[in-house]
């Protein structure tokens, strides 16, 4: 009998790569829930999609083997909640929720490597009065407790600055606010962190370097690292540009990130499952400082291990949710190099040309091994798009590999060129203007 898998957060682009997939043994992937229902609609309804779960696990004949997801808030607490109701491997929700929760994460963090962990504290952004006397030096980073593709993260060289962002923070936060204290309510959590709910943000010092991250997993309590990624922005910019794989990072620095990293997993208690950590790293001093830690794969390095490995991280999350030690291949890909590239606008318009499906399939067929995704459609407003970050709007990715580096991006600038995007400024289009400048896309 096949061994059934259900997906929550399932998606067109990574349910092709999951159906793909070669584990040995005959397996079905099964959508549980798409994306659009947890995550399409801005907003995030973890009461009713727990229980839409629940009904179609229970009408589904045949055995529930194992419950994946890849994506963030609130696929990565909802999973652990519906393995824990059906005896399935998963890490538990309280070891999630140290990942997650932002301040109960850097508390845990600078118990086991606090030289790794930036000055920081939380603050209502509620409160004036806290508002108006936290104690961390300009220039510094505001983000809700629990965030999601940098959503609602400010970075505050003022008072200025800190003004605007709180006003921003104050209109937006309750939708991801009263869904993550609905997680809360689940979980056992320490005084400490009881008291700091949904509403609340954190407040960090700037962590200056090159970023990278660190994938892995942590199977029977022992922690792994099958990869190192190096995060690449825009220039001069906070938005990212590319991720790309092998990083560039030397060996000793690497394996401090490796060390670092499963030390922290452990301290954690999080297990069976499987894990990427972000952090920044200074070359000139050699100091390292960690961003964040995602209880999960990151579906964006997925098919950049699938190039250059010969296999996607996918393959591991699976085999850990079947109870099963993964065995994940090394440098057995075509290529020498991968990344995944995001293109990006930095001032909102709306889209008056977007490539369609065909012309998309020229482009891939031109470049083989290529992979494009639109995220917009023509007529769409850029600031309606859900889940960009404070500055820029994510409209496409183009999935590349290359013998080296050099290739890689010569190979990027022309798929770029090829792709036909145009924008007009909201304003000349709301005055139905007939002349309409276009909006670069670089």
């Amino acid at each position: 009998m096949p061994e059934n898998i259900f997906v929550v957060g399932a998606d067109a682009f990574n349910m092709r790569k999951m159906r793909n997939l070669n584990i040995g043994t005959e397996h079905r992937i099964h959508e549980l829930l798409s994306f659009d229902e947890v995550k399409g609609g801005g907003y995030y309804p973890v009461e009713e999609c727990l229980a839409l779960a629940e009904r179609r696990l229970n009408a589904f004949e045949g055995s529930i083997d194992a419950i994946v997801g890849y994506w963030d808030f609130p696929v990565t607490v909802m999973v652990p909640i519906l393995c824990h109701r059906r005896n399935l491997p998963s890490p538990s929700l309280e070891s999630v929720l140290r990942c997650e929760h932002k301040y109960w994460s850097r508390i845990e963090q600078r118990k086991v490597i606090p030289e790794f962990t930036p000055p920081f504290t939380e603050v209502d952004p509620f409160d004036d009065a806290e508002v108006n006397n936290i104690e961390l030096p300009y220039p510094f980073w505001i983000k809700p407790i629990k965030g999601t593709d940098s959503l609602l993260a400010f970075k505050v060289r003022n008072r200025q600055d800190l003004r605007e962002a709180i006003g921003a923070i104050r209109a937006g936060i309750r939708r991801i606010a009263e869904p993550f204290d609905h997680i809360l309510s689940h979980a056992q959590l320490p005084e400490e962190i009881s008291r700091v709910r949904g509403h609340h943000c954190i407040v960090e010092a700037l962590i200056p370097g090159r970023q990278c991250t660190v994938e892995g997993y942590v199977c029977h309590g022992r922690p792994w690292h099958h990869g190192i990624v190096d995060s690449i922005n825009y220039p001069k910019r906070s938005s990212f540009l590319r991720y790309q794989y092998p990083s560039s990072l030397p060996k000793r620095v690497k394996d401090r990130l490796g060390e670092a990293t499963g030390r922290l997993m452990r301290h954690l208690g999080y297990d069976n499952a499987t894990y990427n950590v972000e952090y920044f790293y200074q070359p000139n001093s050699g100091r390292i400082g960690l961003l964040e830690i995602n209880p999960r794969l990151s579906q964006s390095h997925s098919d950049m291990f699938e190039k250059v490995d010969g296999a996607s991280n996918f393959q591991i999350m699976v085999e850990l949710a079947l109870g099963r030690e993964p065995d994940f291949p090394l440098r057995q890909g075509k290529y020498g190099c991968a990344a995944k590239f995001h293109v990006r606008v930095f001032e909102d318009g709306i889209a008056t040309h977007v490539p369609d499906r065909r012309e998309v399939e020229a482009i891939e067929r031109q470049f083989p091994g290529t992979l494009i995704e639109i995220r917009i459609k023509p007529g769409m407003r850029l600031s309606d798009l859900i889940e960009q970050d404070s500055y820029s709007y994510d409209i496409a990715h183009i999935h590349a590999g290359a013998e080296n580096q050099k290739a890689l991006l010569e190979k990027y600038n022309r798929i770029l060129e090829a792709l036909n995007f145009e924008f007009a400024p909201v304003d000349a289009v709301e005055a139905e203007s007939p002349e309409v400048p276009g909006i670069a896309v670089r």
